[in-house]
């Protein structure tokens, strides 16, 4: 784990505009953070990111401010996401929303099929010679990883639709940032935000999204269409739906930390209105 002494940009808009609708209506509000690339920046293995030691206190800090209206919605597995903030826990949706747990407890959990394990192995098995690409095993879902092997990506993308098709009408494809994953097709960020939103705990509030990826963007249009905010995090990578761009994780941490604070300690914040 890590600590970083995080600056805002002056293109952080959206981060300064965030911060003080946390700050100034804490009841309003109901937050959804992403966590790769949006809480924690990426890292050339999934296994090798790194977690700020403060992070886990300020989210928690945050979801105190909000009534704990804040939940985690992420490509990782619930289990693995709680690993990571441990020992703190938050309502959660993982494996892009098939996974939730929600505000009381009360859990949804993805189960492979003996199929869909077979097929995992398989994938192993015919992509052992892609030298750089990493199958990550979650479960109920797997990805495909090639940022240590760019080139490969469109040898690996036609594998990956084929497995999706072999999986059956109970998995889809979904494409990242240097990554394909076949997934539970049943739910999606959108999904889980909704089903958020009508727990008690976030119920009349305004949904903020926050996230980096094309998964992300389910729900960045439900929180458009219900009346929030949405925040794409890092470079314009592709055509997105956010209504708003904030420069990297580490604005994105600040913000939390400025929040968590409870006073506009971030210098610039507290002019943006």
């Amino acid at each position: 784990m890590q600590d970083d002494d995080e600056q805002l940009q002056p293109s952080d808009a959206a981060i300064r505009h965030l911060v003080r609708r946390l700050l100034d209506e804490p009841d309003r509000w109901a937050l959804f953070l992403d966590i790769d690339g949006t809480l924690i920046d990426l890292a050339v293995t999934p296994d090798a990111i790194q977690v700020p030691l403060s992070l886990a206190a300020n989210l928690s800090a945050v979801s105190s401010r909000l009534g704990g209206a804040l939940a985690l919605v992420t490509g990782r597995s619930l289990a693995y996401a709680d690993e990571l903030f441990a020992p703190a826990r938050f309502p959660i949706a993982g494996l892009h929303g098939a996974e939730l747990r929600a505000a009381d407890g009360k859990m949804t959990v993805a189960r492979a099929t003996p199929a869909f394990e077979a097929l995992k192995r398989r994938l192993v098995e015919e992509t052992a010679w892609m030298e750089g690409v990493l199958i990550e095993d979650k479960g109920a879902a797997v990805a495909a990883h090639y940022r240590l092997a760019p080139a490969l990506d469109t040898a690996l993308e036609t594998i990956m639709r084929d497995f999706a098709d072999t999986a059956g009408p109970d998995w889809t494809l979904q494409p990242g940032k240097m990554v394909f994953e076949v997934r539970p097709s049943r739910a999606s960020k959108g999904d889980a935000v909704a089903s958020f939103l009508d727990q008690a705990s976030f119920a009349g509030r305004l949904p903020i999204a926050v996230g980096d990826d094309l998964t992300d963007e389910s729900m960045f249009a439900l929180a458009n269409a219900r009346g929030g905010q949405s925040i794409r995090v890092g470079s314009l990578s592709h055509a997105t739906c956010a209504l708003a761009r904030a420069s990297s994780p580490s604005a994105v941490r600040t913000a939390l930390a400025t929040v968590a604070a409870g006073e506009p300690a971030v210098s610039g914040v507290a002019a943006a209105r």
